[in-house]
């Protein structure tokens, strides 16, 4: 990635940081859909715990749209993402958000998109392999410590940005040493007609972007992503020695909960993936933000797994029936 796109990215950043200096916020509402949705856990996970006064709330556009929170307003701010800006949803979604006085900032691979002209602030991210800095999930943490900062003068926003900074060379070291294991899980996977994800906190929107978007959007895999909180009260009545499970392990405040559920899978399971961050070389990674960038490298890595599944089941990831193709 060319310093000129770094240097830009940060430019952006502070101007919509002076932007939010300028307002009162009560609350952040992150809006999106699948794989967009699916980031917003980890910024959600930061605000619960950073914050002391600012509210952060989620949603899937489309309910964002019909619920028409009753706290949405002049002192909200709404991060709304999709990568190409079109998503008619989310575009729906930010108009709404300044119908009702909110501030609207739109993170999109296309700045000229619906979503980018729609928004107050449109930031522009960087999509592929060598995007770790300029990523959307890179650049949605950067925007979501600057409102904590303007806001609350939390005092991690230089931490993240410098932990960020060595974001891309986590992910080449993490897929490195992923690569065998990877290999192995696609080969041993690539019959299954079910695979189940789990996590929890802020690793959750990795497992449920696993779920959704690799295995049941891009490899016509049963799946689901069930968190490791919920596990036993229900969803692991469905767990015996044929079922395979991908359980992610982070280094957030929740890791016990994943910690729980792996043990009793590996004592009634046996088809059983882990990706522990624990195993990763996380140099440059700033000790108190490690369990705010984790969740980043797991789902880097997780993907990377769907990529070997894909591979060995002959399936690309860009394969589709309906997505795009027909009315819905």
């Amino acid at each position: 990635m060319s310093t000129e796109v770094i240097m830009n990215l940060k430019e952006q950043v502070k101007e919509a940081l002076t932007v939010i200096e300028k307002r009162t916020v009560k609350n952040v509402f992150f809006v999106s859909c699948g794989g967009s949705f699916a980031l917003m856990y980890m910024s959600k996970y930061v605000v619960d715990r950073e914050a002391k006064i600012i509210d952060a709330h989620i949603y899937s556009s489309n309910e964002f749209l019909h619920r028409n929170h009753s706290k949405l307003g002049n002192d909200s701010i709404v991060i709304l993402c999709s990568h190409s800006g079109k998503t008619p949803e989310t575009v729906e979604a930010a108009k709404l958000a300044q119908a009702k006085g909110a501030l609207t900032i739109s993170l999109t691979n296309i700045i000229e998109s619906p979503l980018a002209e729609t928004a107050e602030i449109a930031l522009k991210y960087e999509f592929g392999k060598e995007a770790g800095f300029t990523s959307s999930h890179s650049i949605l943490y950067q925007i979501t410590f600057a409102i904590l900062k303007a806001v609350e003068n939390n005092d991690k926003f230089e931490a993240i940005i410098k932990s960020l900074e060595q974001l891309q060379s986590v992910y080449d070291k993490a897929l490195k040493y992923s690569e065998p294991k990877a290999k192995l899980f696609a080969e041993l996977h690539k019959d299954e007609k079910v695979i189940y994800s789990m996590a929890s906190g802020s690793n959750y929107g990795a497992a449920y972007s696993f779920a959704i978007c690799s295995l049941m959007e891009q490899q016509w895999i049963h799946s689901n992503a069930i968190h490791a909180g919920e596990y036993f009260h229900g969803p692991f009545e469905i767990l015996d020695e044929s079922v395979p499970f991908v359980i992610l392990l982070g280094l957030d405040e929740t890791r016990p909960l994943e910690e729980r559920a792996l043990a009793f899978t590996k004592q009634y399971g046996r088809k059983i993936t882990v990706l522990d961050a624990k195993e990763y070389d996380l140099a440059g990674i700033n000790e108190e933000v490690k369990g705010y960038i984790t969740p980043l490298v797991l789902n880097h890595v997780v993907r990377y797994y769907a990529e070997k599944l894909s591979i060995e089941r002959n399936h690309p990831l860009h394969t589709r029936r309906y997505m795009g193709i027909v009315k819905y």
